[in-house]
């Protein structure tokens, strides 16, 4: 991959809908009624940091992933959803603080702020170089961020092969409910 060319840095394609912006309510209703259908153990979402520069699209979907979590397991809580299904563990994706050395100056360089955990905090890491094509392509699949100077997917096409890889190929977890659970940090585990 080379870096975006020039007359491309900075473009953006039109936005939609942000989840920001979209009631409450309604979002944690539609993720009640995916949960109350798929009965998962497990549910993934973004930590309340918003990852990393603080989205706040990110931050939102925490809040509702935790909300409809909630729900989902009260039956008398939005019954029209189904039937109430209780998860087992919630596992927030982050980034310690040890685990931001090769991003952080990415990010400063276009004055962003980086948001990480103390180390404590991630109760998980888990090697996905296995997958790092797939999560690489579906990267790429943000065109417009990639060809953005600003965005973290732009300043990914731009960085050596083996630095993109100290970043990209390690995803660390909280989990929150029932607790940490610190048995094998290496995998998602109900």
């Amino acid at each position: 991959m080379t870096c975006p060319p020039t007359a491309a840095v900075g473009s953006r394609q039109p936005k939609g809908r942000r989840l920001l912006d979209a009631p409450l309510d309604e979002v944690v209703t539609a993720v009640v009624q995916e949960i109350r259908a798929a009965r998962p153990d497990i549910v993934v979402t973004h930590d309340a940091l918003g990852q990393l520069t603080g989205h706040p699209d990110h931050r939102r979907t925490h809040q509702a992933a935790l909300l409809a979590v909630r729900d989902a397991a009260l039956g008398y809580l939005r019954p029209e959803a189904g039937d109430p299904w209780q998860v087992h563990a919630v596992y927030c994706t982050t980034h310690p603080a040890s685990g931001v050395a090769d991003l952080a100056p990415l990010l400063r360089g276009v004055g962003k702020q980086v948001l990480s955990v103390d180390d404590s905090f991630a109760t998980t890491a888990v090697d996905v170089t296995p997958w790092q094509q797939q999560k690489w392509t579906a990267i790429l699949a943000h065109r417009g961020e990639v060809a953005s100077e600003r965005a973290l997917p732009g300043l990914l096409a731009c960085t050596d092969e083996g630095t993109r890889a100290r970043i990209l190929w390690t995803e660390y977890f909280t989990r929150l409910t029932p607790g940490p659970h610190r048995d094998d940090p290496y995998q998602l585990t109900a």
